[in-house]
């Protein structure tokens, strides 16, 4: 394709707003243009880039037996209002004003499972695999980074049916293996992580990450061994807190100025471990105590999922004083004002010797045994790993605490949504059985982004062929002025489109530095230089994007080369 007749409008610069390398590379590069916040329209190039991803997600998503739907992004509300999704998803989702009872689908499950309703009716109707490419629509309240977090977007989504959990594995694991295809025919670097399945609701999820400082995600991993799981979900094998072989009775003491773990352990010589910091929170409305060893940070997302809440909120400092009858820095699980439920991190189970608030300004306990002292409701994984904690795999290996950004998800949905909205089906018995479901998801514009997050210079983007919008780049110096150039840039943008190359081919009437500024900008696998120096020695010079590499070689070995060259990234 002739550049000059290819639309390439490309930037020098971008406004303050792009402020990642992806976001401001595919605006430089003519990618992308914002039409509003978290709006972007697609340009030739970028539209080229997207088509290679979904073509990539077809084939694999083929492979594994799914089948290709287009579902309406314009959906009646009442079927979300069964699922209790429109309550779940909030201001996130999109409500038709001028047209009560209709929303535009942030996602499909609740579709696919009236589809399945309407048509899946026997054990022998299954498994399915069901996916479509499709636009997406969220509120995002704070939308940024370019395509990263967008208020329209492309997801591919998939959905499986199931009539026996073993085969919901069965599903899960070929997905997980797709996913993986996926991103590595994608070019990324990436890694998968056990998640929260938050307000998609099931029994487990993994999501597919790309590490980057950009990245919104926090994901503990262990490289050497695998382990890997966002910070929502993440363990380690930090030992127990101790149970001491003294056990005196509990003692009140005066701890002026202790507002701190930091404090207990500075101004009274307490260790770390013997120290029991109370938060309290109100769960779904009730107020209850979490009790969690020294400075372990409490994970909200671990208290919502082991007490199955939909709402957590921390108490207010006003809130705690009526509560407790003391501010923080003095809150306890003993004599508390108000009786409160208590849960209590699992580390501190059967713990003893421990120093907590005594719901007295000023003053603390001693010596309380959770056991002896306490009504524990309940012991959780609740604290919130830190970087250098052992990895829980056993491996010896310490846990890096990395940003990421997510490009892929998978839950296994189970029957919440099949319940919810009475698809069912009957066993080889006759009784009936509510369907089996999984959820996988993949975001398109995503995956551009994470690549060119990842495979980028200063001086533009470095794409890999498979999704690169052209495979070579062609450039002409001096073609007004030279009919060798000319005919012998012809001559070569023909054999490569022979050996089933895509050229964009710069016949420009510009100087050699504004194409080479362009060619490195664009970032297309290889450039073809062929200027008047070295075609006067029947020769042409390739340029590895990638590498930067360049090779000066007879014009007849061109193509070979290229291939090559092709083959290697």
């Amino acid at each position: 394709m002739l550049q000059s007749q290819l639309f390439i409008p490309t930037l020098k610069e971008v406004s303050n707003e792009a402020q990642i390398p992806s976001h401001q590379l595919m605006l430089r590069a003519a990618m992308i243009r914002q039409l509003g916040a978290g709006i972007f329209s697609f340009l030739p190039l970028g539209y080229r880039v997207a088509k290679k991803v979904m073509n990539i997600i077809r084939e694999e998503m083929d492979a594994i037996g799914g089948q290709e739907f287009h579902l309406p992004a314009l959906n009646p509300i009442e079927i979300w209002e069964q699922t209790g999704r429109v309550e779940a998803m909030g201001d996130v989702m999109f409500h038709i004003k001028n047209r009560d009872g209709l929303v535009l689908a942030p996602t499909h499950e609740e579709i696919i499972t009236v589809h399945a309703r309407q048509h899946i009716k026997s054990y022998r109707d299954m498994p399915q695999i069901w996916y479509q490419i499709q636009t997406k629509f969220r509120n995002e309240p704070r939308p940024k980074s370019g395509v990263l977090r967008g208020r329209q977007f492309t997801m591919k989504d998939a959905y499986s049916l199931d009539n026996s959990w073993e085969g919901l594995d069965e599903s899960y694991n070929k997905h997980e293996q797709a996913y993986r295809n996926i991103y590595t025919r994608c070019g990324l670097k990436f890694f998968v992580v056990g998640a929260s399945s938050g307000a998609m609701g099931g029994s487990a999820s993994q999501e597919f990450m790309v590490e980057s400082p950009f990245g919104e995600d926090t994901c503990a991993i262990c490289e050497d061994f695998g382990y890997g799981a966002n910070i929502e979900v993440a363990t380690s094998s930090l030992p127990s807190v101790s149970r001491l072989d003294e056990n005196p009775n509990i003692e009140e003491f005066p701890t002026p100025g202790a507002r701190t773990i930091d404090h207990l352990i500075t101004k009274f010589s307490i260790p770390e471990d013997r120290c029991a910091k109370s938060v309290v929170c109100f769960v779904d409305g009730e107020p209850t105590l979490i009790l969690m060893s020294g400075n372990d940070a409490l994970n909200e997302s671990k208290l919502q999922s082991a007490l199955k809440a939909t709402n957590i909120r921390h108490a207010e400092e006003n809130e705690l004083f009526d509560l407790t009858g003391a501010h923080a820095g003095s809150i306890g699980p003993i004599n508390l004002k108000t009786p409160l439920k208590i849960y209590a991190d699992k580390r501190l189970e059967n713990a003893n010797g421990l120093v907590s608030g005594a719901n007295k300004d000023k003053f603390h306990f001693k010596n309380i045994d959770l056991s002896r002292d306490c009504t524990i409701s309940g012991y959780f994984d609740l604290r919130t790993i830190k970087e250098g904690e052992l990895c829980p795999t056993g491996c010896g290996k310490g846990l890096r605490v990395v940003n990421a950004i997510e490009v892929g998800h998978i839950f296994k949905l189970g029957t919440k949504y099949s319940q919810a909205l009475g698809a069912m089906f009957l066993d080889e018995t006759g009784t009936e059985h509510p369907i089996i479901m999984g959820s996988y998801g993949i975001g398109v514009e995503r995956i551009m982004a994470c690549f060119i997050e990842q495979s980028h210079d200063d001086k533009g983007i470095k794409f890999a062929p498979s999704i690169a919008p052209f495979d070579i780049h062609l450039l002409g110096l001096g073609l007004k002025k030279s009919e060798a150039v000319q005919n012998a840039c012809e001559e070569l943008d023909k054999k490569c489109k022979e050996a089933g190359f895509d050229v964009l081919f710069d016949d420009r009437d510009v100087s050699p530095g504004v194409k080479f500024n362009d060619a490195d900008l664009l970032g297309m696998p290889v450039q073809v230089i062929v200027g008047d120096k070295n075609l006067a020695a029947g020769n042409v010079e390739l340029k590895n994007r990638r590498t930067g590499e360049r090779q000066i070689l007879p014009i007849g070995e061109a193509i070979d080369s290229i291939k090559v060259m092709i083959k290697g990234f």
